[in-house]
């Protein structure tokens, strides 16, 4: 079972480039994207029949959002938290399968001058709560943007950049929280080093370069850890200026 995580940065705008080449050639059996920005009846016409879609559109129009496309229906999709401070941006869809949650997340930035810090604090809590409970019932998989760099080895620069917003000490506490908790990083299960990115700056020759961050992520829970057969990151494919995430499960 492929299952792909990626933020397009405008599903509008990424049809108009390889999306659809680049959807054909991977064949995922479930695609979550992030940062959507669009309505479903916007962009649903021109998607492949194999793939039911389930949305979580942001109140502000062109705006944040999730989507889940998958092969497979679910047993059941929520959206949000359930907590009304968090759920106006269309950041969180959950799908309930068989033996497994899958949780869809684009975690708010906190943004260049760090006004969104406090607000992002609040939100990583919430967030660990909402698996905490998925994960009383039956393991987790969550993926997405993170909007953060855990740790040195997930940016070209981390000494230029500590403190900045992605890699300040609340950021990566809050991911750290995700780890205590015992969701494991599935990149990492299969790759220690450095130079794997899956954000780039817009800057010209930053992403030729390869001047970048490693802010989109799957996590699991340890029960699936014996089905991980590999964890990857598909810094070739463009048209965002993120990169798919991908792993493969038995």
């Amino acid at each position: 079972m492929k299952l792909i995580s990626w933020n397009v940065n405008g599903l509008r705008a990424i049809l108009g480039k390889n999306f659809l080449d680049y959807l054909a050639q991977e064949d995922p059996d479930v695609l979550c994207l992030q940062e959507t920005r669009c309505q479903p009846d916007e962009v649903e016409p021109l998607w492949p029949d194999a793939y039911t879609t389930y949305w979580n559109t942001a109140e502000q129009a062109g705006y944040a959002g999730t989507a889940i496309f998958t092969k497979a229906r679910p047993l059941e999709i929520s959206t949000g938290l359930d907590v009304a401070e968090h759920d106006r941006e269309g950041r969180v869809l959950t799908a309930e399968f068989t033996d497994f949650f899958l949780v869809n997340v684009y975690v708010p930035n906190s943004r260049r001058d760090l006004r969104r810090l406090p607000y992002r604090q609040r939100w990583d809590r919430s967030f660990l709560r909402h698996l905490k409970k998925l994960q009383r019932r039956k393991p987790v998989i969550f993926c997405g943007d993170l909007n953060v760099a855990h740790t040195e080895f997930d940016l070209a620069n981390p000494k230029a950049n500590v403190g900045q917003h992605g890699f300040t000490h609340e950021e990566r506490t809050g991911f750290s929280a995700f780890v205590r908790a015992g969701f494991l990083d599935t990149f990492r299960e299969f790759e220690k080093g450095g130079g794997h990115y899956t954000w780039w700056s817009q800057m010209p020759g930053v992403r030729e370069r390869n001047v970048g961050w490693r802010i989109d992520y799957f996590l699991l829970s340890p029960a699936l850890r014996p089905r991980l057969k590999r964890a990857f990151i598909r810094a070739d494919v463009l048209g965002s200026d993120h990169c798919p995430v991908g792993i493969e499960l038995e």
